[in-house]
C-alpha cells in the first residue's frame, strides 16, 4: 500500500523504504521483539527531528533536540521497548499503560504508544513539553499525555504502570518510580553517572530483581523542572 505522505513525508532518505532499512538493521543488531519492529517501521522518526536533520533521521545515532537534550538512537529506544515487553522468562506481553520519563521529541513516546494502550511522559523542560505536544496532537497519537512535572517523583496519579521506562541516567533508581510498579511491572532505564549500565528492574511476587544489561550513554537525569 502507498504511503499518505503529509508536507514533510518525504522521500529517499524519509521514506518508508529508509525505515525498513533500519528495520533490518536492527534485526541484525539483536531486536527480536516483531512488535517492537513494526512499531520502529511505522513511527517516522524524521518528524521527530529539525528538518535540517531528516537525511540522519535513520542514521543508528543520537541527535540534538534542542534545550540540551537529544534523541536516542533506533537501536536503544527498540531495545529499551522490548525490555519493557519481556520479562526474565523472555515472554512478551501486551502493556496497559506505560510511563516515559523523558519525553524529549516525543519519537519514543510514539513508538511506546504503538505497543501500550496509553503512555503518560512526563519532562521537567516545559517548552519542550508544549512543542512536543503539537507535534504529538499533528501526527494524530492520541494515547500519549505529555506531563510537565519532575520526573523522579513519577506520575503517581496515573500508577500502577506495566512499564516504566526512562530515558536519562542516574546512579540510583528514584524509589517513587518503583513504588509505581504494577505486579510483574518493568522498569527500564539506564543507571550510572559517566559510566552507565541498562538495567531492568521486574516486580516479582517474590520482590524486586535487577538484571545489568549493557553499557550505554544518556544525558542524565536532573531534579526538578525548568
Amino acid at each position: 500500500m502507498a504511503e499518505t505522505l503529509n508536507p514533510r513525508a518525504g522521500i529517499g532518505m524519509t521514506s518508508a523504504r529508509t525505515r525498513g532499512r533500519m528495520v533490518e538493521r536492527l534485526r541484525e543488531q539483536g531486536i527480536r521483539d516483531e512488535t517492537v519492529l513494526a512499531a520502529m517501521g511505522t513511527v517516522p522518526r524524521h518528524l521527530f527531528v529539525d528538518q535540517a536533520l531528516e537525511s540522519r533521521a535513520y542514521e543508528d545515532t543520537a541527535l540534538p533536540i534542542g534545550f540540551g537534550q537529544t534523541i536516542s538512537n533506533p537501536y536503544i529506544v527498540a531495545r529499551m521497548a522490548e525490555l519493557a515487553r519481556h520479562g526474565e522468562a523472555g515472554q512478551g506481553r501486551a502493556l496497559n499503560r506505560v510511563l516515559e520519563i523523558g519525553l524529549g521529541c516525543g519519537y519514543q513516546a510514539a513508538v511506546l504508544a504503538k505497543l501500550a494502550r496509553e503512555v503518560v511522559s512526563i519532562d521537567r523542560i516545559a517548552q519542550l513539553v508544549g512543542k512536543t505536544r503539537v507535534r504529538l496532537r499533528e501526527l494524530r497519537i492520541n494515547n500519549v499525555k505529555p506531563k510537565h512535572g519532575d520526573g523522579m517523583h513519577g506520575a503517581r496519579d496515573f500508577a500502577p504502570f506495566d512499564a516504566i521506562v526512562v530515558a536519562a541516567a542516574f546512579p540510583e533508581v528514584p524509589h517513587e518510580l518503583l513504588d509505581q510498579l504494577a505486579d510483574g511491572g518493568r522498569l527500564v532505564m539506564p543507571r550510572g553517572g559517566a559510566a552507565q549500565t541498562l538495567c531492568v528492574i521486574e516486580r516479582q511476587p517474590e520482590g524486586l530483581v535487577e538484571r545489568l544489561l549493557e553499557e550505554v550513554k544518556f544525558v542524565p537525569l536532573l531534579p526538578g523542572v525548568a
